[in-house]
């Protein structure tokens, strides 16, 4: 095993001890779940030819492809999976191995034994809770397993049991695509959203990020706009040209999240064609919980810090309640407007926040991200 002085500051930290925990979470042992692709997105290849270009655009399916869409999410994981974290063309069995090495010894640091907890769990909250058990990053579980048997939590659970019968967005495989990708101790700048998209193929739990072969929705291409104009070499994804290659998209962040950026929608799920239809149901002071998990965690342990990209009045609402811990110089807090085309020309692509993000990164000694989407165009 490498020793910690051996690793960069990027690698989860490991305990000295000899004696690591099993880690418990089916998520490591499942066998069943199918490799992805390296962009972590599901091979849609065999169905596209079934929707047309204006359902691909606008995000509408006809009534054949809802079910088939809804069956696809209950039969299989859809890519943003930790199955997909692991198991992608890219990592190696070796890779595999030291990383599932490394999540044991960060939760026997952290006295966080999954076995035990499960077990200590009710009949009704280990039913509750199955999607937690399942997807939810065991670096993430272990600070939040707390949170989440607290009675707010099981009654936003049992709220989203009710909505059986509805269609909601990301399936539940995907609602916790954030941990997965962006561990927590691999952070280095947090985008916060509002709440997922609501038309098919658009949500799949990362803010601002749209599956294949979804257009990028127009906060997204501003989002693109604004990096164009902090670095000139970025290359915007386009659309049209992609499609004409015959693989249609460009709105997929997951090689964002990869990078550290942690893509976290204050809401994690909505309803069909529904915006904002699961606010205010527990999921906000969920996801505060998720942002002080990740300011304490960096604050007391790492002794360093991150970037917060809060856009709109909506995430700049999520981390009021952080002022004090957020005025250290450890992190840096870049507010500014909505992307949305109703808020973006009133200060979004003024702000500069991505140019300004890798200049505090680079200057706190920490990694510049790679703003990059288009294989080989490395933005830094």
């Amino acid at each position: 095993m490498i020793s910690s002085s051996k690793r960069s500051s990027e690698t989860i930290e490991t305990s000295s001890s000899s004696k690591k925990p099993k880690l418990i979470t089916d998520f490591f042992q499942r066998k069943t779940v199918k490799k992805v692709e390296n962009n972590s997105t599901v091979n849609e290849s065999q169905n596209e030819s079934k929707v047309t270009k204006k359902e691909s655009e606008s995000g509408t399916l006809s009534s054949e492809e809802k079910n088939k869409e809804s069956n696809s999410h209950v039969s299989k994981p859809q890519g943003t999976l930790m199955s997909s974290f692991f198991n992608s063309e890219s990592t190696s069995t070796s890779k595999y191995a030291s990383e599932e090495e490394e999540y044991a010894d960060f939760c026997h640091k952290h006295n966080f034994d999954m076995d035990k907890w499960v077990n200590s769990l009710s009949p009704e909250q280990r039913d509750l809770l199955d999607e937690e058990i399942k997807y939810l990053h065991v670096t993430w579980l272990a600070f939040l397993h707390k949170t989440i048997t607290q009675p707010y939590f099981l009654k936003l659970k049992r709220f989203l049991r009710s909505q059986a019968g509805k269609t909601v967005f990301p399936p539940k495989e995907q609602i916790y695509s954030w941990s997965h990708f962006t561990p927590l101790p691999r952070i280095r700048c947090i985008v916060l959203g509002q709440d997922p998209y609501h038309n098919y193929r658009q949500a799949h739990g990362l803010a601002f990020s749209v599956l294949e072969p979804t257009r990028p929705p127009p906060s997204l291409v501003n989002i693109y706009k604004a990096l164009s104009l902090d670095y000139p070499d970025f290359v915007t994804p386009e659309y049209n040209q992609l499609a004409r290659q015959g693989k249609p998209g460009g709105g997929n962040l997951t090689k964002w999240a990869k990078n550290g950026v942690l893509l976290l929608n204050a809401v994690l799920t909505v309803e069909c064609h529904k915006a904002n239809s699961h606010a205010q149901q527990g999921w906000e002071t969920f996801t505060e919980e998720v942002l002080r998990t990740a300011i304490n965690y960096y604050k007391n342990e790492r002794n360093n810090g991150f970037v917060i990209m809060a856009w709109g009045s909506p995430a700049q609402n999520r981390i009021k309640s952080f002022s004090v811990q957020l005025k250290s110089p450890k992190f840096l807090v870049l507010r500014t407007v909505h992307p949305s085309p109703l808020s973006a020309h009133r200060g979004f692509f003024d702000s500069h926040v991505f140019k300004k993000c890798n200049d505090w990164l680079g200057s706190h000694g920490h990694k510049r991200i790679d703003w990059g989407l288009v294989d080989g165009n490395v933005v830094m």
